[in-house]
């Protein structure tokens, strides 16, 4: 689906191989409880931009902002949510599972095919008009939300802080919560490059005063 509406949008040739997927197996329940506490909500977004003439496709789970209208999409209900740089924000949504929404998609699709073989026209085929490059993952930018269980001694939080400058990685927010042996730091950071962010993570991960890398989420409609 997502390099269906990706072709569409910005009229080059988007196939699944171009999208990075990553599913929901590593979220957890506390994930959620946690994106609560800090206004958000978890969803499972397919997402495709156009920068700079490059294209890029992908499907992840993220934090949303819980006023974000794609957070109160729910249930059985899909969303197309457009960002256009004339007519701003625009969000398409309705049933997108059942019975009844499949039978209605169905059954539209084989008029159409009837008409067109009754009537000699042609389905509208694709508009793949341009090839523009698809930018790879690692080159795109996002905000991101970190949570570490570190250790809690002086000069702990200044390590940390270290291997995000060392990357390019700019601090939004940072707080910690428990002490001692439940000591966690959370960051949410500025846009930053996925590359670097994710070098940052590797390189927390052999820092001394990171026990582990407890949860990692996107964050998307914020900055």
């Amino acid at each position: 689906k997502c390099a269906i509406l990706a072709s569409i949008a910005f009229n080059t040739r988007v196939v699944a191989d171009d999208v990075y997927r990553e599913g929901i197996a590593r979220i957890t329940p506390q994930d959620i409880a946690d994106a609560a506490r800090l206004g958000y909500v978890v969803k499972l977004l397919a997402i495709a931009e156009l920068e700079d003439g490059e294209v890029s496709a992908r499907v992840h789970p993220a934090m949303i902002p819980a006023a974000h209208p794609l957070a109160a999409v729910r249930d059985a209900n899909n969303a197309v949510f457009v960002e256009g740089a004339k007519v701003g924000q625009l969000m398409f949504y309705g049933p997108g599972a059942g019975g009844e929404p499949t039978a209605t998609s169905v059954i539209g699709d084989l008029v159409q095919v009837a008409r067109n073989l009754a009537f000699g026209g042609r389905a509208m085929g694709c508009t793949c008009v341009l090839d523009r490059a698809i930018r790879p993952m690692d080159a795109t930018t996002g905000q991101y939300y970190l949570n570490l269980h570190v250790e809690d001694r002086p000069g702990a939080l200044a390590e940390i802080a270290e291997a995000f400058a060392h990357n390019g990685v700019s601090i939004e927010r940072v707080w910690q919560e428990g002490f001692a042996e439940e000591a966690t730091l959370v960051f949410i950071t500025h846009r930053a490059q996925e590359g670097a962010f994710q070098k940052t993570v590797a390189e927390l991960r052999d820092r001394s005063s990171v026990r582990a890398v407890a949860s990692l989420l996107r964050v998307e409609g914020e900055e």
